[in-house]
C-alpha cells in the first residue's frame, strides 16, 4: 500500500495511462516509453526506437479500421489550420501528432537523457527504412532532450560470443560493416567525470564496451539533477534488457534498490520482468546461437568492483570535509535522512528496528579511525548515542548466530536473511521505493557472484550450454570441459 501511494505521488496513474495510450504508435512495434526502475526519485525507462513511416501508417490504418473509425492516438490532437496544412505534407502532420504524444510522455516522466543503442541511424530492410530514431528526426522534435548515441552490437553478434566458447574477452565488433552508420556521440558534460577515452570505442572488446557503457549510465542516474533516463535499441527486447538488467542488479548489489530481496529473488525479478515480460524471444535466440541473455548474467563477474558502484559517488557527496566523527555520531535521525527516502543522499541513518540497524555496518566500519586504540576511543565516545547502542545490540545478536567463515562485516545477503522478520519487505515490485542500505565492495562482489552462480546453476539445469567440440581426450573430456565452464571453475578464460 505504501509503495502504491508513493508511486502515485510521483505520477498520476490515470494520466500516465492516457499518455501511454496516445503515444504507443510513435515507437517501433507499439513499444512505448515505460518506467521500470524508480531510483532517487528518477524514472529509468525503456522502449523501442521511433517507428518509421511504413509502420506508422500501417498501424494507424489498422487501428482506425478496427476501432470503428476512431483512434485514441489522434484524440485531442492540436488543430492545424488549412493554411498550415497547405504548407506541410501529410507525413509531417502525422509525425508531429504521434511523436508529439511521445514527447509529452517523456516530459511527464521527467526524462531528459535518451540513450540510443542502435548501430544504425535507421533500421533498413529490403531497401526500406523500417524504423527511425530521435537522433535523425528531421524536424528535430527531440532537440530539447540530451541525446546519446552509444552504438552497441545487436543480438546477432552474440553468436560469435557463443562460437568462441562464451568468451567475450578479445571479441571486437566489426564497425566497418555497411549498415553501421551511427557514430558514438555523448555530450562532453557527461564524460568529464569518467576516465574513459571514448575516441577508442571501436577498438574495445565486448567486455570493455559493456563496462564503459554501464559506467556512463550509472553516472547519468547519479547526477545531481532530477531528470530521468530512457534506454532503447530497435525493438527493445535484446540490448535494452541487457543494460536495464545490469543497471538493476548493480544498484541492488549496492543496497540502493530492492534491498529486501535475496539473490534468488532479484534474479527471478529481473529475468521475469526485464527480459521475458518485455518480449525477449529466448527460444528463437537459442536456436540461432545468439546468447545475449546468457551473456548478461555471466557478465556480472566483470562489474563487481567499486568502480561500478553508485555508492561511491553518493558517499563523496554525503560527507562534507567539515564533518568530524563526533558530528557524524551525534547526528539526529532527521538530519541523517530516512532510509526509505528516494532523495536522501546522506543515508547513514537507522530505522528504529534491529533489521535496519544491521545496515549500518559498512559505513560505521569505514568511518572509524584507523588503529585499535583510536577505534576503541571512538566507540566509547559514541556509546551514549541511541543509534550506536542500537547498532551494538544488533551486532551482538548477530554474533550469536552460526556464521562459519564470516567476519564482523557480514554480507548484505546474509544480513537481509537474518533480519527478514524485522522489517517490511517491499521488494516485490520493479518500481520499488529504495530502502537504502550501503554495502562494502566485498559485499557487492559476493552479492553479484551469488546471483551469477544461481543463474548458471538454473541455466545449466533448464537449458544447458551448447556442447563444445570434444578435445583430444574425446567426448568425456568435452563434457567435463562443459561442466567446468558451467560452474565457473575454469581459469583466465572462464565463463
Amino acid at each position: 500500500m505504501f509503495l502504491i501511494s508513493w508511486f502515485e505521488s510521483t505520477v498520476h496513474v490515470g494520466k500516465l495511462q492516457d499518455l501511454i495510450n496516445r503515444s504507443k504508435m510513435a515507437r517501433c512495434r507499439g513499444r512505448f516509453v515505460c518506467p521500470v526502475i524508480l531510483y532517487k526519485g528518477k524514472h529509468i525507462c525503456r522502449s523501442a526506437t521511433l517507428a518509421g513511416w511504413g509502420e506508422l501508417y500501417g498501424r494507424t490504418g489498422y487501428n482506425y479500421i478496427f476501432s470503428g473509425g476512431s483512434d485514441d492516438a489522434w484524440a485531442d490532437a492540436e488543430d492545424i489550420s488549412e493554411e498550415d496544412s497547405a504548407l506541410r505534407n501529410a507525413d509531417s502532420q502525422l509525425f508531429d501528432k504521434v511523436r508529439g504524444h511521445d514527447i509529452k510522455l517523456l516530459r511527464y516522466l521527467s526524462v531528459r537523457y535518451i540513450c540510443d543503442l542502435m548501430v544504425e541511424n535507421k533500421k533498413v530492410k529490403f531497401g526500406l527504412n523500417v524504423t527511425s530514431s530521435e537522433k535523425v528526426d528531421k524536424a528535430q522534435r527531440y532537440a530539447d532532450f540530451t541525446l546519446l548515441s552509444i552504438p552497441y552490437p545487436g543480438c546477432e553478434f552474440f553468436k560469435e560470443y557463443k562460437d568462441r566458447d562464451y568468451t567475450a574477452e578479445g571479441l571486437i565488433f566489426n564497425w566497418k560493416q555497411d549498415y553501421v552508420d551511427a557514430p558514438l556521440s555523448i555530450p562532453v558534460s557527461l564524460t568529464q567525470s569518467l576516465n574513459i577515452d571514448w575516441s577508442e570505442y571501436q577498438s574495445w572488446d565486448l567486455v570493455q564496451q559493456t563496462q564503459n557503457y554501464l559506467k556512463l549510465l550509472i553516472s547519468i542516474i547519479n547526477s545531481d539533477d532530477d531528470s530521468g533516463l530512457l534506454v532503447h535499441c530497435i525493438s527493445g527486447w535484446d540490448r535494452t534488457p541487457l543494460f536495464i538488467s545490469l543497471l538493476r542488479l548493480s544498484l541492488w548489489a549496492d543496497g540502493l534498490i530492492h534491498a529486501s530481496l535475496e539473490p534468488s529473488e532479484i534474479l527471478y525479478l529481473t529475468v521475469a520482468y526485464d527480459w521475458f515480460l518485455f518480449g525477449h524471444m529466448l527460444v528463437d535466440r537459442l536456436s540461432k546461437g545468439e546468447e545475449i541473455f546468457f551473456f548478461c548474467f555471466n557478465f556480472l563477474k566483470h562489474i563487481t568492483s567499486e568502480e561500478f558502484s553508485a555508492v561511491k559517488s553518493q558517499r563523496r557527496k554525503s560527507l562534507p570535509p567539515s564533518f568530524t566523527l563526533e558530528e557524524i555520531c551525534m547526528l539526529k535521525q532527521r538530519d541523517r535522512g530516512s532510509t526509505t527516502s528516494l532523495s536522501s543522499d546522506f543515508s547513514l541513518g537507522m530505522e528504529s528496528s534491529p533489521g535496519a540497524a544491521g545496515s549500518f555496518t559498512y559505513e560505521a566500519v569505514e568511518l572509524m579511525p584507523a588503529g585499535a586504540q583510536a577505534q576503541a576511543a571512538w566507540r566509547k565516545s559514541c556509546a551514549s548515542s541511541p543509534q550506536a547502542v542500537l547498532w551494538s545490540r544488533a551486532q551482538q545478536s548477530e554474533d550469536r548466530l552460526p556464521s562459519a567463515g564470516m567476519g564482523e562485516v557480514k554480507s548484505s545477503s546474509s544480513s537481509s536473511s537474518t533480519h527478514s522478520d524485522n522489517f517490511l519487505r517491499i521488494g516485490s515490485s520493479p518500481l520499488e521505493v529504495p530502502r537504502s542500505r550501503l554495502v562494502s565492495a566485498s559485499d557487492r562482489e559476493s552479492r553479484l557472484e551469488e546471483v551469477r552462480s544461481a543463474f548458471l546453476a538454473s541455466y545449466s539445469q533448464t537449458i544447458g550450454l551448447k556442447a563444445v567440440p570434444p578435445g583430444p581426450s574425446g567426448a568425456i573430456g568435452g563434457l567435463l570441459e562443459q561442466f567446468v565452464r558451467g560452474v565457473g571453475l575454469r581459469g583466465s578464460s572462464t565463463l
